[in-house]
C-alpha cells in the first residue's frame, strides 16, 4: 500500500502560506513525508485527519506529525495564516521523539502561544538569512520550540476527539480501498444512510468519497507503475479496485498530469 510522498529539496524547510492546491480547493491530497511536520495555526481554523483520526485545528494550536505519517488538511474558510516546516530528524530532540510517535500530534496551550510565536519569527529569520552558522542555529531553534511544548504540557487543553464514524470509515477505506466498496455499503456498516454518510464524510475531510477512495487507489497505481514489473494497464487498474481501466487512465492522467504508461516507463528508466 502506497501513498504520495511529498518532501520538499532540503532538510528544512519554512513556509508561511498556503500552497497552491489548499488555495484553488480548500483541501491538500492524502500525503506523507519522510521529514516531521511542524505546524502553527497564526489565524483561522482548519481540520487535520491524521492517521485516521480528525483534529480541529484552531488559531493558536501547533500541529507536530513525525514522518511516514498520514494526513491532509479542510479548510471551510481558506482564508488563513498558518506557518508550516518541514524538517529532517536531527532537527528534533532525541528525548522527545518517542513522545511524538505516540500520537501527540495537536498541541493547544494558551499560555505558550507568545513565547512559541517568538520562536516561528525566529526560525523564520534565520531561514532566510542563510549563511554558515544557519543550519546549527535552526536546529537549536527547533529544539527550543519542542522543549518549551513538552515542558507545558501539562497545561495543555484536552482536544475534543472527531467523529468516531468518520475515523473509522477512514481507517476501514484505507485498508480495503482497493476492494468493492461503494458508498451505500459503507454507510450501511457504520448503520447511516448513504446521504448522511456522504454530507457527514464531505463535512469532516473535506474530500468527497469517491473522491478520497480514488485517491488512494490512484496512490497505490503510481507505486505499482513505478516499482513493479506489471506491464499490463488493466491489471494495475483492477489491482487497485478500478472495474474500468479507461476511467482509471481518465483520472490517473488528471491528477498526476501524465498516461499510466509514461508513468511506467519513467519508474522503469529510473531502477535501470
Amino acid at each position: 500500500m502506497s501513498f504520495i510522498k511529498f518532501d520538499p529539496d532540503e532538510n528544512f524547510y519554512f513556509h508561511r502560506g498556503m500552497s497552491k492546491r489548499v488555495a484553488e480547493t480548500g483541501t491538500s491530497w492524502p500525503h506523507y513525508h519522510s521529514l516531521y511536520e511542524i505546524y502553527f495555526m497564526l489565524e483561522g481554523n482548519c481540520t487535520y485527519i491524521i492517521d485516521n483520526k480528525v483534529y480541529n485545528v484552531q488559531a493558536g494550536d501547533i500541529v507536530i506529525i513525525p514522518d511516514g505519517i498520514i494526513h491532509h488538511t479542510k479548510y471551510d474558510n481558506i482564508s488563513h495564516s498558518r506557518i508550516l516546516i518541514n524538517c529532517s530528524p536531527e532537527y528534533v530532540p532525541a528525548s522527545v521523539k518517542n513522545g511524538l510517535s505516540s500520537g501527540f500530534y495537536l498541541y493547544r496551550n494558551p499560555f505558550v502561544v507568545d513565547e512559541a510565536r517568538k520562536i516561528f519569527e525566529k526560525t523564520e529569520s534565520e531561514y532566510n538569512r542563510k549563511d554558515a552558522f544557519s543550519a546549527e542555529i535552526l536546529i537549536c531553534h527547533t529544539h527550543s520550540l519542542f522543549y518549551l511544548l513538552l515542558r507545558n504540557s501539562e497545561s495543555c487543553i484536552t482536544v475534543d476527539e472527531g467523529n468516531k464514524v468518520i475515523e473509522q470509515a477512514v481507517a476501514y477505506i484505507r485498508e480495503n480501498f482497493a476492494s468493492d466498496i461503494t458508498l451505500s455499503s459503507l454507510a450501511k456498516k457504520f448503520s447511516v444512510s448513504p446521504e448522511h454518510f456522504s454530507r457527514m464524510f464531505k463535512k469532516e475531510t473535506g474530500l468527497g468519497f469517491s473522491k478520497y477512495l480514488n485517491s488512494l487507489r490512484l496512490q497505490y497505481a503510481e507505486h505499482l507503475l513505478r516499482s513493479t514489473d506489471i506491464q499490463n494497464i488493466t491489471q494495475v487498474a483492477e489491482i487497485c479496485g478500478f472495474e474500468d481501466s479507461n476511467y482509471f487512465s481518465k483520472k490517473f492522467k488528471e491528477v498526476y498530469g501524465v498516461s499510466p504508461k509514461k508513468i511506467q516507463k519513467k519508474g522503469h528508466g529510473e531502477k535501470r
